[in-house]
């Protein structure tokens, strides 16, 4: 019985001594999203919003876009903030708006405050989970939602950088990443 134990501790030394154990190492891998942003922004019945002019420290973490998603066509598009907090911009044209919103913000309430962003006014959400910023297009035909882990402030900092466009514009998003840069 003693060796046995013997033997299974000595086989688990082995497997933890090849196991790589790098725990300086930043675990947020940064995703490139400027091909999904292209494709979108040709796809999208709506204009499609990527931020600009954002710090290199908000990394972009996933990005997606559902033409036939449940909620209707929408887009994805979520980073880490410098205070590694999670924030996302969350588009769609679905027929009921606080469907969408209920579900990205994971069950955030609306709140009687407004919060203005780059001359255009926001309406603050509430969540046990995540806080957001909601804004509906002058149309009424989307629904664009600023939303996550991270504060009031850098929500609006990411709502403010925030342009929509229907097709890529010349010049590249910010947020670019060196894995942004490969490609």
């Amino acid at each position: 019985m003693v060796i046995s134990l013997v033997v299974i501790i000595l086989a688990a030394g082995v497997v933890y001594l090849f196991v790589p154990h790098d725990d300086k190492k930043d675990p947020v891998k940064p995703v490139g999203y400027r091909v999904e942003l292209a494709s979108a922004r040709r796809a999208a019945p709506y204009p499609v919003a990527a931020p600009y002019g954002l710090s290199d420290r908000w990394r972009a973490t996933s990005v997606r876009y559902k033409a036939d998603s449940p909620l209707g066509s929408a887009w994805h598009l979520g980073f880490m903030t410098p205070d590694n907090e999670y924030a996302a911009v969350e588009q769609s044209d679905e027929e009921r708006p606080a469907r969408f919103v209920d579900d990205v913000t994971q069950g955030a309430e609306k709140t009687a405050k407004k919060q203005r962003v780059a001359g255009a006014e926001w309406t603050r959400y509430r969540g046990p989970k995540y806080d957001a910023l909601v804004r509906t297009a002058e149309d009424g035909k989307s629904v664009t939602v600023v939303t996550g882990t991270a504060d009031f402030q850098q929500l609006g900092e990411l709502a403010g950088a925030l342009r929509a466009e229907s097709h890529e514009p010349a010049d590249s998003p910010s947020a670019s990443s060196p894995a942004e840069q490969a490609g």
